[in-house]
């Protein structure tokens, strides 16, 4: 039996429903896919966002443990510390109380030594008083000739004025008024009593006279004066010793020196040959002059005399001297003789004595 062709616009009833279900199901079945893709997809999403919140967790977990690791060694060493800071503490206090203590026994200890230091000042003190009037006492007994208004002045370093025989050699020349040969022309000319107040003279005076009182008691002594020739400043008493326990000896000796009046030049091998004159000779030379001898033995022809030909008049009267006798020298102050202080200090050095520039305030 032949079908008969179907027309579009002759569809039954059940054809019609038949295609209506079909799409249905088509829809259904698309809708599906698209639902289980859909649904796939959140899936996926919500595994990996499992995953990632899995994974926070698990190092959520270890940096929670870290973290109370790290607690509990902090803990440990906050508990540490603390007993080292009360151990600290403790001691702090130990020496602060320690410290307190030693400072207390300190100021004790300093009270006592301010206290025993007070003691021996005060002894010190009364230990010098009494051994400075001692010493007074016994020099003042010792003092074989007392000096007017010495003062502390009672010094003369390195000069040796010791001995059994000592002989004092005191220059007179007209070069021992001044300084400067200007002021010597000048106050030669001037009168005695002038003269005898020159500054310079009377250092050499009070030099003289500062000797003589320390000479040593027990000593024997003589004084000579010399410019041009020498002589004993007491005449009675030439060529022999004089004896420094006697007072008359003392006294005529320092009353003559203040009796010269300064005066012409200097002739040093005459004030040396004194040394010889004198028997026994002295073991000791104390010399007062201002430079170099203008003249030997003789009177010179010249009026003038160089630097050169003076240090040759030293050399003669050194030539003089006795062998083994010190010569100690007190040289004053005077203008243009350069060769005098080399050569006098050459000549303490030849004869183990002594030599001295005084200060301007000294005696």
């Amino acid at each position: 039996m032949k079908r008969r062709p179907i027309s579009p616009f002759s569809l039954s009833f059940l054809d019609v429903m038949f295609c209506g279900f079909g799409a249905v199901v088509l829809l259904v079945l698309i809708l599906n896919a698209d639902t289980v893709e859909s649904r796939n997809e959140i899936f996926s999403d919500l595994r990996s966002e499992v995953v990632r919140l899995e994974q926070e967790r698990i190092v959520g977990r270890e940096n929670l443990l870290a973290a109370r690791n790290s607690l509990a060694e902090t803990e440990e060493e906050v508990v540490a510390t603390e007993g080292e800071t009360e151990r600290v503490i403790r001691e702090i206090r130990d020496l602060e109380i320690e410290i307190a203590t030693l400072r207390q026994e300190t100021l004790a200890k300093k009270d006592h030594v301010r206290q025993l230091t007070s003691d021996l000042q005060a002894l010190d003190d009364e230990n010098r008083r009494l051994g400075a009037e001692s010493a007074a006492q016994r020099d003042e007994g010792e003092r074989v000739h007392q000096v007017l208004g010495e003062g502390d002045r009672q010094y003369l370093t390195g000069l040796k004025i010791g001995g059994e025989r000592i002989l004092i050699l005191l220059d007179t020349s007209a070069s021992m008024l001044d300084e400067t040969i200007v002021n010597v022309i000048r106050l030669r000319n001037l009168s005695d009593e002038q003269k005898l107040r020159a500054e310079k003279w009377r250092r050499a005076t009070a030099a003289a006279e500062w000797l003589i009182a320390h000479l040593p008691r027990d000593a024997r002594f003589q004084v000579y004066a010399f410019n041009t020739k020498a002589r004993a400043v007491l005449p009675a008493a030439k060529g022999r010793w004089l004896d420094a326990a006697k007072r008359e000896d003392v006294t005529g000796a320092v009353e003559g020196i203040f009796e010269i009046v300064p005066a012409g030049g200097t002739s040093l091998v005459h004030a040396f040959s004194v040394a010889n004159e004198l028997k026994p000779k002295p073991d000791n030379i104390l010399l007062i002059t201002d430079g170099l001898p203008t003249q030997g033995s003789k009177k010179p022809s010249a009026t003038t005399v160089s630097p050169e030909r003076r240090l040759g008049h030293f050399r003669s009267a050194q030539a003089v001297l006795p062998k083994g006798v010190p010569v100690n020298t007190i040289l004053l102050p005077m203008e243009g003789d350069a060769y005098a202080a080399a050569a006098f200090w050459k000549l303490a050095l030849d004869t183990q004595g002594s030599f001295l520039t005084p200060a301007r305030d000294w005696p």
